[in-house]
């Protein structure tokens, strides 16, 4: 029986250190590489995993972003219960405040959780710049009977302090988290590389509903980096997946302004002419949205780093 999945992305930030791209909209919404935005990227990893079902979670200046999910991000005929990018705004299902975190804002939307009924629930956020298979993720998931997986990447210990590190023994299993320590802790039996926290998780539904609901409850600032998975390690199977992907890419003013003047004339072709072909790993219902998932996809091959020379990952 397959996996029943739910995606959820996280597009709610404000982006204050990409000012003033941000002035008139949200993180996510921002232009990269000319006629695509940060959000398509993830929406894209989603799509090539033949994975349909999405709940696009925005708040701050959402007006640009509801407006390019609207134009670019919609399915051929009439979404079914299966098939759908939905724009979910805040609501205040929960009382007066908006959006108090990460996992808050997936809290203010239970409902959706609860009415698809999922086995997985893929939590990611919006603002990074990579290529993924998720569901090689998934399989992790599964076949290590893990409750939580969180998505990471290898960065070299000098630059760790910028990023939330995990500790994992040799199979994935998360001993340790710490928010942008001064003397990261290196990979198992790599040195020169500590494992990065992307920020992107894959929870068994049961237990992210109850996650959710005990941390409403609590006085906290209701995120899940900083609060949720910190208490889960040590007490439930917690791993780390760092498979292979293509980047990932922070967002910076240096990295937009780059790929947005110098774009290739066709996202078909790299640089050198080299012609990249259509993404071979799976086959899809032909749908009118999956061209523009395959576009971000081919563009992205351009200036992300090839899985095959990152470091060794399990």
């Amino acid at each position: 029986m397959k996996t029943k999945i739910l995606g959820i992305v996280m597009a709610g930030g404000e982006g204050t250190r990409l000012q003033p791209l941000t002035r008139d909209r949200a993180k996510p919404a921002v232009p990269f590489g000319g006629k695509y935005r940060i959000i398509d990227f993830v929406l894209s990893n989603f799509i090539n995993s033949e994975m349909y079902a999405i709940h696009v979670l925005v708040q701050f200046k959402s007006q640009s972003l509801i407006e390019h999910l609207q134009a670019g991000w919609r399915f051929g005929g009439f979404p079914t219960d299966q098939y759908f990018i939905s724009t979910v705004p805040a609501q205040m299902r929960t009382g007066q405040t908006w959006y108090q975190g990460t996992a808050d804002s997936v809290y203010q939307n239970l409902h959706l959780i609860k009415q698809f009924k999922p086995d997985i629930v893929a939590v990611f956020g919006a603002d990074h710049i990579y290529r993924m298979d998720i569901r090689q993720m998934v399989e992790f998931h599964l076949e290590r009977d893990a409750e939580v997986t969180v998505s990471a990447f290898p960065v070299v210990v000098s630059e760790g302090s910028a990023f939330g590190i995990l500790q994992t023994d040799r199979q994935g299993y998360i001993t340790g988290f710490e928010e942008k320590p001064a003397q990261p802790q290196a990979m198992p039996g790599d040195p020169d590389y500590c494992l990065a926290s992307m920020g992107n998780y894959l929870f068994s539904t049961p237990v992210l509903i109850n996650l959710l609901e005990k941390n409403a409850r609590a006085a906290t600032g209701h995120d899940f980096g900083r609060d949720i998975i910190p208490q889960l390690i040590g007490d439930r199977p917690v791993y780390a997946y760092a498979g292979g992907m293509w980047g990932p890419w922070m967002p910076t003013m240096r990295r937009i302004w780059t790929c947005g003047t110098f774009v290739p004339c066709s996202t078909s072709t790299t640089p050198t002419g080299q012609f990249v072909p259509r993404h071979p790993f799976c086959r899809r219902p032909s749908l009118r949205l999956t061209r523009r998932a395959d576009e971000v996809w081919r563009f992205s091959r351009l200036f992300l780093r090839d899985p095959s020379s990152a470091v060794p990952r399990w």
